[in-house]
């Protein structure tokens, strides 16, 4: 059955609409009853909002209505890559050994690596495949909390879901080794890839997650991806999102987090290339005692809009939360950043804190930026601040006074400006690899991320 492309003779938002119906034969075919069924309810939510616009107050930065209405062609049915890849990506982390896993336009690659020593347990794979052969590991948490979300993009995601990434963490399991996700688009002609992902990780566990967003191509490509992750009781889990994709590729990135008692949880997420890019992230701390720390840092240039977006509710007494994100933006290059705090009426005793940072490095770079805080408890601890501005000149003057050239001396307040952020993450051959990369951005020397070598 030939899948029906994209008509961009109507309206944007009707345009998927319409391709949803065109295609249902082919979404539900061979997909879980779970997925299935998920998806008559997500197209009506979709349909009723559309593609934000303007008006939406939490899209008012980005333009998506542009984004979206282009010739696309849907990846619907898993397409088997030309070549393999397990032969020409590689990564050269140094000392970063990690179980690695590749996702292709959404789809968990049939070509992946058997992972070897994971702990009894525990499953890595793809969520197409364990939802329809044990459907029993995901049923309590699928939809659970993108369900309950507003955004007519996380419908749309629901409604033309297939495949993905998910991880199962039994209780008391420790992961000694990060797993990283390759997310890579790849197309020779302009390609609309759906992702679902889920991330399970029980209690008294810890694990870390890293992925990897690049592309293979360089034609017009745009992802719609959702991710809802658990953290159970008393767990410690690091997700970390590297951003490195050719400017022509533009991707919404939602993500959901619910945490539990005495849970820490550590996000950072680093784009270094990409055209649109709209990072949504959703943390409901729905236990006592637990901990959330939301970093982030993007280098923009051209033409590129990085537009991220945070949420984070207390729920409950006696817990922390911590955002920082910064941005360095050049040439036309425009960026965003909406934080929001809420805390509960019974959510006393909390400390919540956010900062936003940002560096224009030219007079036609622009920056929007708005922190809000939502407060229903009386005995907490709450700030949130935000600044736009450029290189501190006395900075620079004293540097340049004791002969460092001006480039150079850019060079270092920029890095350590990023620094920041960078020092938090916490696996170090990925923490210095991220450094390595930052300064070659800086330096304009980087089209695409080293790290994943393409031979």
């Amino acid at each position: 059955m030939t899948q029906p492309a994209i008509n961009n003779k109507i309206a944007v938002s009707e345009k998927y609409a319409e391709l949803f119906h065109a295609s249902r034969s082919l979404l539900d075919e061979g997909s879980s009853p779970l997925f299935n069924r998920m998806r008559e309810i997500a197209v009506k939510r979709f349909e009723q909002s559309g593609i934000p616009g303007f008006k939406n107050e939490s899209y008012k930065y980005t333009n998506l209505q542009a984004v979206f209405d282009k010739d696309y062609h849907p990846a619907i049915q898993y397409r088997k890559p030309e070549i393999d890849l397990n032969q020409v990506f590689r990564c050269d982390v140094p000392l970063l050994d990690t179980y690695t896993v590749l996702l292709v336009n959404g789809w968990y690659y049939e070509g992946n690596q058997k992972l070897q020593g994971l702990p009894a347990g525990t499953t890595v794979g793809s969520i197409r495949q364990i939802a329809n052969e044990e459907p029993e590991l995901l049923q309590n948490c699928l939809n659970r909390l993108a369900g309950l979300s507003s955004d007519p993009l996380v419908a749309l995601n629901t409604a033309f879901a297939q495949d993905g990434f998910f991880l199962h963490v039994p209780d008391q399991v420790v992961l000694e080794k990060p797993i990283q996700v390759i997310n890579l688009l790849s197309a020779k002609e302009p390609v609309f890839a759906t992702q679902r992902n889920l991330i399970i990780v029980g209690e008294h566990s810890q694990a870390k997650v890293i992925f990897c967003d690049h592309t293979w191509d360089a034609c017009e490509l745009l992802s719609n991806s959702v991710t809802e992750m658990f953290v159970g009781r008393e767990s410690v889990f690091d997700f970390y999102v590297v951003q490195n994709q050719n400017n022509q590729a533009n991707s919404v990135n939602s993500a959901f987090v619910k945490q539990e008692d005495h849970s820490n949880l550590l996000t950072c997420i680093a784009t270094l290339h990409g055209g649109m890019i709209r990072n949504n992230l959703n943390i409901n701390i729905n236990g006592e005692h637990a901990e959330a720390h939301l970093f982030g840092m993007s280098f923009t240039d051209k033409k590129q809009h990085i537009d991220n977006f945070t949420n984070v509710e207390h729920n409950k007494p006696n817990c922390m939360s911590n955002q920082l994100y910064k941005n360095v933006l050049d040439e036309d290059s425009v960026g965003a950043f909406a934080g929001r705090i809420h805390v509960a009426r019974d959510a006393q005793k909390t400390n919540a804190f956010q900062r936003n940072n940002n560096v224009l490095l030219s007079d036609t770079a622009k920056m929007n930026t708005k922190p809000q805080l939502i407060i229903d408890a009386d005995d907490v601890k709450c700030s949130h601040g935000a600044t736009i501005g450029q290189i501190d000149e006395e900075a620079l003057f004293y540097l340049r006074a004791r002969g460092i050239p001006e480039t150079d001396a850019r060079l270092m307040l920029m890095n350590a400006f990023a620094h920041e952020v960078i020092q938090e993450i916490r696996i170090e051959p990925l923490r210095n690899r991220i450094d390595e990369l930052v300064e070659k951005r800086l330096r304009g020397e980087l089209a695409r991320c080293h790290s994943c070598d393409k031979n």
